[in-house]
């Protein structure tokens, strides 16, 4: 039996313009190859600040940011697929030790970039799937919950709160709540709790949990794996459908949640979207 092996392009750095670098050694910390072979359509945005374990800093958002910029536009992008280039780890959420160097105005700007990161992310046209091989604290949890389809380790740790200044307001607080439920989503911020990634999936946290393997990239394999299901999808169906779900989420329960409480008010029988 013949089998076809996917074929890998190198990966290539897209450094954001006008941006100094921390000193991260390695180059760009945020990398992007599109694989070819029978996985054409998939991109993967490599994260790779191994001094910092992936934490979000100026350089790592800026670049980012402008990757997402450049493949937005690029139709050949099928399926979008966060990973780490730092074994154990996914990211670590904020830098602290920058946001510490920062004024009062600088830490506010610097946090509307990064809520502005979370929604470019959730905004993407195509598919997107972290694949959560390590740590996902913070902003690095965030990032994942930004994406449409999360695969972890068994063994991965995560939690929307590093330290008390890990949370970013209305980011994973307003995400969280759509994938958990607001009781269990509160239960988790409140209590700072951290998750392993087998419990994270018996929440619905994740998509898939997996054994880690020797390499320390089962998540990846299985993300992988995952994008490859959707690849003989239809794009352009794929990508309304996902707009279509995302709009839902955002509308639908606000609509029928004032309408029950109209309904109450007059006591009626609630007339809910859809039915």
């Amino acid at each position: 039996m013949l089998r076809v092996l996917c074929l890998l392009r190198p990966w290539r750095p897209l450094r954001a313009r006008g941006c100094a670098s921390d000193g991260a050694a390695g180059g760009s910390e945020i990398q992007v190859r599109a694989l070819a072979g029978p996985d054409q359509g998939i991109t993967e945005i490599l994260m790779n600040r191994p001094s910092a374990r992936n934490a979000l800093g100026n350089v790592f958002v800026s670049e980012l940011l402008e990757t997402l910029a450049q493949l937005r536009e690029d139709r050949q992008v099928r399926v979008l697929l966060f990973r780490s280039g730092v074994k154990g780890v996914f990211c670590a959420g904020a830098d602290l030790k920058e946001r510490e160097q920062m004024s009062e105005a600088e830490v506010g700007v610097f946090v509307q970039r990064l809520r502005g990161l979370m929604n470019d992310i959730a905004a993407f046209p195509a598919p997107t799937i972290a694949a959560m091989d390590g740590f996902a604290l913070g902003g690095g949890l965030e990032l994942a919950l930004a994406c449409d389809l999360r695969v972890a380790a068994s063994s991965a740790v995560m939690g929307l709160i590093e330290t008390t200044r890990g949370l970013l307001p209305g980011a994973g607080t307003q995400r969280l709540p759509r994938c958990l439920g607001v009781a269990l989503a509160k239960e988790l911020i409140f209590t700072g709790r951290r998750l392993s990634g087998t419990e994270a999936h018996v929440l619905g946290l994740v998509n898939h949990a997996v054994a880690q393997n020797e390499e320390g990239d089962a998540a990846y394999q299985r993300a992988r794996a995952l994008a490859q299901e959707i690849l003989p999808q239809a794009p352009i169906a794929v990508r309304l459908g996902k707009v279509a779900i995302d709009r839902g989420t955002e509308n639908i329960p606000t609509r029928d949640r004032l309408e029950g409480m109209a309904a109450f008010r007059e006591k009626r029988t609630p007339k809910f979207v859809g039915k």
